[in-house]
């Protein structure tokens, strides 16, 4: 393969990878910028937390602050699901089939785990959504974080599929590299929120 250059000579062009991870590809940069405005919105959702509590005699309102059992349960399963999905990330630029379709089943297992506590986290909060103002904003933050949690999931699921049923282009494997790196921004986007939640209803 070849193209023309400006002063008509032939480039050859047949070496360049067709397929490539990272900040070569613009998936990554779109996926950076998916960050960005999440993060934003997370931001917003904690700076609404500390206003309506800087207008709050007693915090929380009324109600006793969340469990910490299974918000602390929960921190430790995403931090353990950094292993797989590291290991994950990095089959998959080395072009390892096999180790793609180990490890992001591990990774799967392991998110699935963390939403079947997600749900006893939100029954242990202690407060429903429209009791109060508190109850609305602890709701979204947790609300938000799960959403992404669902859809990156979701995602993985379709690619573990993908990987055992075909076709599997190359592009694929930027696909799971990518992925994992927003897996990443879902795992420590968590850590701030998991302070807010349940430690700002107990700081003084």
């Amino acid at each position: 393969m070849s193209e023309v250059a400006r002063d008509g000579t032939a480039l050859d062009v047949s070496a360049l990878p067709t397929v490539v991870f990272s900040h070569r590809t613009m998936m990554w940069w779109g996926t950076l910028g998916l960050m960005a405005v999440e993060g934003t919105v997370f931001a917003l959702a904690v700076m609404t937390y500390f206003y309506l509590r800087s207008h709050a005699d007693n915090w929380p309102l009324g109600v006793k602050a969340p469990d910490l059992l299974w918000g602390t349960v929960n921190t430790v399963i995403m931090l353990v699901s950094l292993v797989p999905n590291h290991f994950t990330k990095k089959a998959a630029e080395r072009y390892d089939l096999a180790g793609v379709r180990l490890w992001l089943w591990v990774s799967i297992a392991v998110g699935v785990a963390f939403l079947g506590v997600r749900v006893l986290e939100f029954a242990s909060l202690n407060v429903r959504w429209d009791t109060n103002a508190y109850g609305s904003i602890v709701w979204m933050l947790l609300g938000l974080h799960t959403t992404h949690l669902v859809t990156d999931v979701f995602d993985s699921i379709v690619l573990g599929v993908l990987f055992f049923t075909g076709p599997l282009e190359g592009k694929r494997y930027t696909d799971v590299s990518e992925n994992a790196f927003y897996w990443y921004f879902v795992v420590f986007s968590w850590l701030p929120i998991y302070l807010v939640l349940y430690w700002g209803a107990r700081a003084t």
